[in-house]
């Protein structure tokens, strides 16, 4: 089966299918693995350019409305009559197991899927035993955006990551899936610690100089603590099994005592 991805999440769910191989063609933003590399390029996410897909001839475009304006893809396939599936857009880890699922029931490859779900479950299971053994779990505070500032509320898989890792998001008080704050905001809940995750922003792009230059921010007790991250923003912000991994870095940063450290090259669902 010839398969086209057109967003990064998605070209990371056939990879743990097994079905690197399968692709054809990707979308700029994909990175992962990286076999992928030689692929063609087919666009930004948000604008793929439809006459390079439509010339692939693909057997199956694996497609995605997680992003506002993905829209005009999925009605141009149509337009042109290529195959393609949206691949539903999660909002827990759980529901990131269930797009597995989804992927291979449209690829064929549903032993496998069934596998890595149970698989993926164990994972979730084992974390939530873990957080158990935390007696005081430490506040954090994530930043998704920096102007506007927007950070995950409880509507996210990052509310729901702080709690397997021993944390507690400190804006998991607004129910939906992404906050407008602003400075002044973040400061007064004061965060233990502040994990920095810019959504499409290489963790190396990012100057820590400049985060430290908020004003008040040294009075904050994250950094007092030196308890400021730049993480990989892909292990936090992307919707696919990679997000287990990030979980993994995250608990043994609060709490290294209870929760293994995993090696930087090592993946929690191919190599569990």
């Amino acid at each position: 089966m010839k398969l086209i991805s057109i967003c990064p999440s998605n070209t990371e769910l056939v990879a743990y299918l097994g079905l690197t191989s399968s692709l054809i063609g990707i979308d700029n933003f994909s990175d992962w693995p990286e076999a992928i590399n030689g692929l063609p390029r087919l666009g930004p996410d948000l604008s793929i350019d439809m006459d390079k897909l439509e010339k692939l001839q693909p057997d199956l475009v694996l497609a995605s409305l997680s992003v506002p304006g993905m829209e005009r893809n999925i009605s141009e396939m149509e337009k042109r009559q290529i195959p393609y599936v949206i691949v539903p857009n999660p909002q827990t880890l759980q529901e990131v197991a269930d797009c597995l699922l989804f992927v291979g029931r449209a690829t064929n490859t549903d032993d496998k899927a069934h596998h890595l779900y149970e698989r993926f479950t164990r994972i979730l299971q084992t974390y939530d035993s873990l957080s158990l053994q935390v007696k005081t779990p430490k506040t954090l505070y994530w930043e998704w955006w920096a102007k506007p500032i927007f950070t995950p509320g409880a509507g996210n898989w990052l509310t729901e990551m702080s709690r397997l890792a021993g944390g507690l998001n400190i804006f998991e008080d607004h129910s939906e899936a992404s906050v407008q704050t602003d400075w002044d905001d973040v400061k007064s809940r004061n965060p233990e610690v502040i994990c920095i995750v810019w959504v499409g922003v290489q963790k190396k792009q990012v100057n820590p100089k400049v985060i430290l230059k908020r004003p008040g921010w040294w009075q904050m007790n994250a950094i007092k603590n030196r308890q400021l991250y730049i993480l990989d923003e892909p292990l936090f912000c992307r919707p696919s099994p990679r997000l287990l991994n990030g979980l993994a870095r995250i608990g043994h940063f609060l709490h290294p005592d209870i929760y293994p450290q995993l090696n930087e090259h090592h993946d929690l669902l191919m190599n569990s």
